[in-house]
């Protein structure tokens, strides 16, 4: 009947008709409605599939980042992508070198990393840094199972990783690091068997030195993260840093490059901040070794990670093959 106002309304949405608690509690869910449905291409395009991510930056230090970054990964888990996360522990490592008195030395980079710290180094990355990241994550496990969800390994585990030493050329002379190795080796078959048994594994940057039995090697967590994610044919490596990605001309901040290609990359590489130059190089070598896609993302914002993985826009910047 014409003029019944008590008909049911089947308009369009008019936020007039509301209070303005009721209008702003509206907006807020087709808000985050319309977050869910722009995953949705993102959901079908990894699902099944190995996403690499290396932690490290102030998300290693921060109680609340940590928190956050545990969270991105076991959403990743239950949304049945298959994220393994590999770390350093460098501002860790370095805190307990000071507390036992221990000194610690950088040359080109690389920390130099003596027989009496490498076990502190092994100990720190191992059991500490580890040990903490797995329980965060399994925080988040079946309410009515006490079963775990994610696995802490190192790269010595089943012999994950193997190692050589490496020095670094600093002021155009090579100098000596002590005990610092490049991953030259990777069997994943450990990491899988994690992953099979439905498991996030957490892997520790250290390995074996192959051309020194019993020995371990401090080794490049980006350069390891970049290994394995070629070992196991993942379908995209993350790094998480301080920065908000490549800047091609730092410190003008209007630079940021949010994506380039392998070939782009490499061209750029000689002329980027020493700081940034192994995350990169990491990127370089996982899409050159059949990764479809690497990025650097800001490990400061919180859930970065979800938003490089489920927008459209992505966060940081992206290093394609082509």
């Amino acid at each position: 009947m014409s003029g019944d106002t008590s008909q049911p309304h089947y308009g369009p949405f008019d936020s007039s008709e509301l209070d303005p608690e009721e209008a702003a509690a509206q907006f807020s869910a087709s808000a985050k409605t319309s977050v869910l449905i722009e995953s949705l291409p993102w959901l079908k395009r990894f699902a099944g599939e190995i996403v690499v991510v290396k932690f490290g930056g102030n998300a290693m230090v921060d109680d609340a980042l940590k928190r956050a970054f545990a969270e991105d990964m076991v959403y990743l888990h239950y949304v049945g992508i298959r994220p393994v996360v590999v770390h350093g522990g460098g501002p860790q490592i370095s805190a307990e070198l000071a507390r036992r008195n221990i000194t610690s030395e950088f040359r080109g980079g690389y920390r130099v990393t003596t027989p009496e710290a490498i076990d502190v180094v092994r100990e720190v990355l191992s059991v500490q840094v580890n040990g903490e990241l797995v329980g965060l994550l399994n925080e988040h496990g079946p309410n009515s199972s006490d079963a775990p969800i994610a696995a802490g390994l190192s790269g010595e585990t089943q012999n994950l990783f193997g190692g050589r030493r490496r020095g670094a050329v600093v002021d155009g002379e090579l100098v000596d690091l002590g005990l610092v190795g490049d991953v030259v080796t990777v069997d994943p078959s450990v990491v899988l068997a994690q992953l099979d048994a439905g498991l996030i594994p957490v892997v520790s940057s250290i390995a074996p030195d192959l051309d020194v039995a019993g020995q371990s090697l401090n080794v490049n967590a980006d350069s390891a993260a970049a290994s394995l994610a070629v070992a196991l044919g993942a379908a995209k490596l993350v790094v998480l840093t301080d920065v908000a990605g490549l800047y091609s001309d730092w410190p003008n901040r209007d630079s940021l490059v949010s994506h380039l290609s392998a070939t782009e990359l490499r061209e750029l590489l000689p002329s980027l901040e020493s700081g940034m130059i192994p995350k990169m190089t990491a990127c370089l070598e996982a899409v050159d070794g059949g990764v479809n896609k690497a990025a650097i993302i800001d490990g400061r914002i919180p859930h970065s990670i979800l938003l490089e993985i489920f927008t459209q826009q992505g966060i940081g910047t992206e290093v394609v093959a082509a």
